[in-house]
Parts: structure tokens; C-alpha cells; sequence
């Protein structure tokens, strides 16, 4: 005999709008001015609903993460065969959701959100393409018979500079992407 879950299941609709609308009032307000209580008003739910899905307002955004709500699809990046290629145009992306309006804050906001819950780290930085990445350079390794670079380090560095653009406010200047990639590689040879 099959056991019988415990509590109340879980409404693929209440899920959905208490997802949109953590994603609608993280973009408003940022991490910080977020709360339970303002995403169960805006989805229509009690905060009880909330709190038995997700233990915090971390875990919330963590999930609109997975989902794909709250970073564009297209900071995926390219695969053309050229890795040096992709990464520039990859940051350059990046740099575009930046200084867009609001890109800054929204990331500054992403940043504070995972310094606070390890699971909104981690899907950060599959958001942001950095597993995607690491296999690339695996794929690179393998097939050009050349060493890459210590692919962790490079990724992680380059996401660092982008967390360090968004702290510190720092203008993003044309050829940026192709400095900090030629920094982790070293000169493009060709």
C-alpha cells in the first residue's frame, strides 16, 4: 500500500503566481525590501502557503532562479566552437543586462540574495552559464590536445569580475569582455 503524502498538496497555480510574483517584486524592490508577506499579498495566497513550500525567501528566489524568471535566457553562453570567442561575447552579454536599467540592481540584489542562502549561490551561477562553461572547457581540453587553463579558476574569476562590476558600480567600457578574457587565457595567439 502506497504511503500517503503528508500536508496539502501543492497547487501548480498557487506555485506559478507565488513564483511570478516573487519575481515581479524582486525586480521592483530588490532582495532586501522583499518579503513573505508582500509575495503571498501580490499572489493571493496566505503566508502559511509560502512557508510550507519554501522555508525562506531565499529558497523563493532560488527557485524563480531555476526557473529562468529572474536572469534573461540569453546569458547562456554561445557555443560557436570558439571558447575564447563565446566567453568575450558571453560577458558582453553580461555587461548589457548591467547597464540596462535596473541590470545593475537587479544583480546587486542576486548577490546579496546568495550571500545570504547557499541555494540562490548555487543557481546563480548556473544562471549565469558558469556549468555550462566548465564542461566547455573540458570539451576544449579534449579535443585540441592543448592544456586550458584551470577551468574553474577562470570561470569563477571571470563571474567575480562581473559580481565586482556590480558592487562597485563600475562603468563598463567597449573592449572590457576582451580584456578580462584575455587576462584569464592569456593573448589570443592567432
Amino acid at each position: 500500500m502506497p504511503e500517503r503524502r503528508r500536508g496539502a498538496v501543492r497547487s501548480e497555480a498557487a506555485r506559478t503566481s507565488i513564483l511570478t510574483a516573487t519575481a515581479r517584486l524582486f525586480a521592483e524592490r530588490g532582495y532586501d525590501h522583499l518579503s513573505i508577506e508582500s509575495i503571498a499579498a501580490a499572489a493571493g495566497v496566505g503566508k502559511q502557503t509560502i512557508y510550507r513550500w519554501w522555508p525562506s525567501k531565499g529558497h523563493l528566489v532560488a527557485e524563480c532562479l531555476l526557473e529562468g524568471m529572474l536572469l534573461p535566457e540569453r546569458l547562456v553562453p554561445p557555443d560557436t566552437g570558439d571558447l575564447r570567442a563565446d566567453l568575450i561575447a558571453w560577458l558582453e552579454e553580461i555587461f548589457r543586462v548591467l547597464a540596462s536599467p535596473n541590470g545593475d540592481g537587479l544583480m546587486r540584489s542576486l548577490i546579496a540574495a546568495a550571500a545570504e542562502n547557499d541555494e540562490v549561490g548555487k543557481r546563480l551561477g548556473a544562471s549565469l552559464g558558469a556549468l555550462s562553461l566548465l564542461s566547455r572547457f573540458d570539451a576544449q581540453d579534449d579535443a585540441s590536445g592543448r592544456p586550458v587553463p584551470a577551468a574553474r579558476e577562470v570561470v569563477e574569476s571571470l563571474v567575480g569580475a562581473v559580481v565586482m562590476r556590480a558592487l562597485s558600480r563600475t562603468p563598463i567600457e567597449p573592449g572590457d569582455a576582451e580584456r578580462l578574457v584575455n587576462a584569464m587565457l592569456g593573448p589570443d595567439p592567432t
